[in-house]
C-alpha cells in the first residue's frame, strides 16, 4: 500500500483538517502523515515547511504528496526532496518556479474570476464570511472546531519571499477540482490546471474543504490514483 503526505492549507485547522480522510485511507490499508505546519515564527520559510513534511514522512516506498489550498506552495518542494510516486493538488494554489505566494493571486487572475462568479451566484463566492465562503457545506460540529485548532498563519517570510522552487516537478500530477468552491471558482481552477499543469482536473462536488465535507469521496479519489488495482495514473 501507499503513504500519503497530506499538507493542509490556511484557515482550516492545521493537520487536523485531514483527520477524516486519514481514517478512510488507513481503513484501505494506506499510511498517512498530516503534520501541522506554521508555528508562528515569522522567519519560517516555504523550504522549512517542506522540511517539516519530509521529516514527518520518514521512509516511504510509494509516496503520494497531497496539497490543499495554500499547501500547494509546499508540496512541490517536498517532491523535490524525496522520491515521490505522485503529486495531487486538491483545490490548491499551483505555483510557478520562483513565484511569491503574495503575487499568485494577481498572476492567476483570481480577483477577476471571483467577481465574475459572484455576479452569477449573488455574492456567495468571495464572501468575507468564512461560513459562507469556506465552510458552507462542512458539518457545523466540525466547522465549530476549526478556530481552536487553527495554527498561526503562514509566516510573512513564506508568504512574501519568492518560492525556492526551481522547476515544475516531473512526477505524475493530478488536480482535484471542487465544483462548489467559493474561494477558487470551478472555472478558475480548470484554467489554472490547464495553464500551469497542462492537465484536465478531476472533479468533486464539494466546497473548498472537501476533507471535512466529503472525506469518503475524497479518500476514494486519492486511493484510485495510487498504484493499486484500477489506478488512473
Amino acid at each position: 500500500m501507499s503513504t500519503f503526505a497530506l499538507i493542509h492549507g490556511a484557515g482550516v485547522g492545521g493537520g487536523w483538517f485531514w483527520h477524516l480522510v486519514e481514517a478512510e485511507l488507513q481503513a484501505l490499508g494506506h499510511t498517512t502523515v498530516a503534520p501541522t505546519l506554521w508555528a508562528g515564527d515569522q522567519t519560517e520559510t516555504l523550504a522549512g515547511y517542506a522540511d517539516a513534511v519530509v521529516a514527518a514522512v520518514g521512509p516511504a516506498e510509494e509516496l503520494y504528496v497531497v496539497a490543499h489550498s495554500f499547501g500547494g506552495f509546499t508540496a512541490p518542494l517536498v517532491v523535490d526532496r524525496i522520491p515521490t510516486a505522485g503529486l495531487i493538488y486538491v483545490t490548491a494554489m499551483v505555483p510557478l518556479p520562483g513565484e511569491r505566494p503574495s503575487d499568485w493571486w494577481s498572476n492567476t487572475g483570481h480577483a477577476e474570476a471571483v467577481r465574475a462568479q459572484a455576479a452569477r451566484d449573488g455574492g456567495l463566492t468571495g464572501s468575507s464570511d468564512p461560513a459562507v465562503c469556506y465552510f458552507h457545506d462542512v458539518p457545523k460540529h466540525l466547522a465549530d472546531q476549526i478556530p481552536a485548532r487553527e495554527p498561526s498563519p503562514p509566516s510573512n517570510t513564506a508568504y512574501y519571499d519568492p518560492s525556492p522552487l526551481k522547476a515544475r516537478p516531473t512526477v505524475p500530477t493530478r488536480y482535484i477540482l471542487c465544483t462548489e468552491d467559493r474561494l477558487f471558482p470551478a472555472s478558475f481552477q480548470r484554467q489554472l490546471a490547464h495553464d500551469r499543469l497542462n492537465i484536465t482536473p478531476d472533479e468533486l462536488p464539494s466546497g473548498h474543504c472537501p476533507a471535512l465535507s466529503h472525506p469518503t469521496e475524497l479518500a476514494a479519489m486519492l486511493h484510485s490514483q495510487t498504484g493499486e488495482k484500477g489506478s488512473t495514473w
